[in-house]
């Protein structure tokens, strides 16, 4: 049996604090990283492993949104032939000469109030319409239709294929937008219609409730993730384990089998067939993308007590033939591969997390 883990921000982004990985006692993840061989390529996001590792190809963006409509559908829905985007509800909040993004990891959205906002912006749409750029028919008209499967992932069916690059919300989260903004032949209406969803969305009584209460107020959408439903071929893997999205819509799109993530990878492995395997231990992501340096530290000692130390002993034991740890970072995409085997090369001694970091 082999297990692949797919540890996104398991190296803190920058320099900024390197004091971050002090005193951290993580002996089983510093033996695996030690013992293993190693490969690094550029990085392109999350959303691009995931998708390049299934053999799905970049379209103007990577493909996310007709993919994980079918996953949130319950395959009740299929994407065709039609072009989609996710257009996942958002609060943006100006900070001085800034405008930063928080997503749906820090504030709640109800499946009613998503109703309600979708049905704003369809209404809104319908009875204006959408002008197309001036590539296209004069007299062609874009329709517009948002569809809120799940609270806090909706998704944007578009009648033609806009000429248009984004960038994925995992890059947006935390960060100042302006750089973010979707660019291509078609980006000024896009950033129109953009700034169009956030005045209407601001004025909304809902909104207001909400900030009455203290809450954060959903106030615009990302666009991003677009293109048209692509074909897999198969997965690589047997099983994939993961609480996110995409991985499981990719499971489903190359007819492999999906689960939640086990709690630790003793269940893992009390659970697990044989085959080849994926799991995708994201929680250390979303400390980085909001600067929690204490959530990410203690993030990381309960992996080492759940995932890494339980790892090492199922390789020890047999258990596992091989481990291969992908870490995707700002520094790079980094493979790290490690058999039973390799754990009897003792004079590969053991380093701190930091030096791998670099």
């Amino acid at each position: 049996m082999n297990l692949h883990l797919l540890v996104p921000s398991l190296f803190w982004p920058g320099d900024a604090l390197p004091e971050i990985y002090r005193d951290l006692p993580l002996p089983a993840l510093e033996t695996l990283l030690a013992r293993s061989s190693r490969t690094a390529n550029a990085s392109q996001g999350i959303e691009a492993w995931l998708c390049r590792t299934f053999g799905v190809t970049k379209q103007q963006d990577w493909p996310v949104a007709p993919l994980t409509l079918q996953a949130d559908s319950a395959g009740q829905m299929q994407a065709e032939n039609h072009y989609w985007l996710r257009a996942d509800p958002v609060h943006l909040r100006l900070e001085r000469n800034q405008v930063v993004l928080a997503d749906s990891q820090i504030f709640r959205i109800t499946a009613e109030e998503a109703e309600q906002l979708a049905d704003l912006l369809n209404r809104h749409f319908a009875a204006d319409g959408c002008d197309l750029p001036s590539h296209h028919s004069a007299t062609a008209r874009q329709e517009l239709v948002f569809l809120p499967l799940t609270p806090d992932r909706w998704y944007l069916r578009v009648t033609e294929t806009p000429a248009l690059q984004t960038h994925a919300l995992s890059a947006a989260a935390g960060q100042d937008i302006h750089a973010l903004l979707p660019s291509g032949t078609d980006s000024v209406r896009w950033q129109g219609i953009f700034n169009e969803v956030q005045m209407l969305l601001h004025e909304h009584p809902l909104n207001q409730a909400r900030e009455a209460r203290g809450e954060l107020a959903i106030n615009g959408i990302w666009l991003w993730g677009g293109g048209t439903m692509p074909q897999l071929s198969g997965c690589p893997y047997t099983q994939v384990w993961s609480d996110a999205v995409l991985p499981r819509a990719l499971a489903l799109a190359g007819a492999a089998e999906h689960a939640a993530l086990s709690s630790t990878a003793t269940a893992w492995c009390q659970s697990a067939a044989a085959g080849n395997h994926l799991a995708v231990l994201d929680m250390l992501h979303t400390k980085t993308q909001y600067d929690d340096a204490y959530g990410w530290r203690e993030s990381l000692k309960k992996l080492e007590q759940d995932w890494f130390a339980p790892v090492l002993a199922a390789l020890k034991q047999g258990k596992l033939e091989q481990l291969t740890l992908t870490v995707v970072s700002e520094h790079g995409d980094k493979n790290f591969t490690v058999t039973r085997d390799d754990l009897w090369k003792f004079w590969r001694t053991a380093k701190p997390l930091a030096t791998y970091a670099a």
